[in-house]
């Protein structure tokens, strides 16, 4: 028999995920480890289908080595694959990174912008790339960022009907108040990694069994 609070509309279901998992995860923020703006959206950039464990790993690296917009502009494009070449998909995050760091360079004085519209300007760079350097680099929320876990955490509480990222961004910031816009996002991803994994989800000890719709259905 179904819990009475899965038939939470879903702000009120919304309320009482991120009031449990921040009692969960008190300590919930970015994984990927980072010193100043650019070092954020470089790993943010290189964490495109891999894990902030080995986006970790390679910028532990990669950072002492490229400090500048210019050292990425200017460095070989073989090179620059190979450092960066297990993260996976190394040619067009090269690419990527070396155009980014030089519009940086040309346009924006070498300096990461702190807006949206101009993030979004730099190859290699959406939305959930940009929310993640606004908020961490600058302390500024200006959306969600939704990454695989956001998504499938969102979808299967209830929370979103869609699966388009921006959609579903869209949906959770109707539902979520500003100041914890990003906190979500942080609590979401911490939930999917340790309990609410993709294929074996572990409903039986999730703190938000009775308010999930699809608890239990992965049997």
């Amino acid at each position: 028999m179904k819990s009475p609070e899965i038939y939470l509309d879903p702000k009120q279901r919304n309320a009482k995920v991120i009031e449990l998992l921040e009692k969960q995860y008190p300590n919930a923020k970015t994984a990927l480890n980072y010193s100043n703006p650019l070092e954020i959206l470089v790993a943010t950039m290189l964490s495109a289908q891999t894990t902030d464990e080995r986006v970790n790993i390679v910028t532990q690296k990669l950072f002492k080595k490229y400090h500048k917009p210019e050292d990425y502009a200017n460095a070989n494009i073989e090179e620059l694959e190979q450092d960066i070449h297990s993260t996976g998909f190394y040619h067009n995050k090269a690419r990527n990174l070396q155009k980014c760091c030089l519009l940086l360079v040309e346009k924006f004085n070498s300096q990461v912008p702190k807006t949206m519209d101009e993030l979004l300007e730099l190859p290699g760079v959406a939305r959930k790339t940009a929310n993640i350097v606004l908020f961490n680099a600058f302390g500024i929320t200006d959306g969600i960022a939704v990454d695989t876990h956001v998504n499938r955490l969102s979808q299967r509480l209830g929370l979103t009907d869609n699966d388009d990222s921006t959609k579903i961004e869209h949906d959770l910031m109707l539902i979520t108040p500003k100041e914890k816009w990003m906190k979500l996002t942080d609590l979401l991803i911490f939930h999917g990694r340790q309990v609410c994994m993709a294929k074996k989800p572990k409903c039986e000890i999730c703190v938000l069994n009775k308010y999930c719709p699809c608890a239990f259905a992965f049997d």
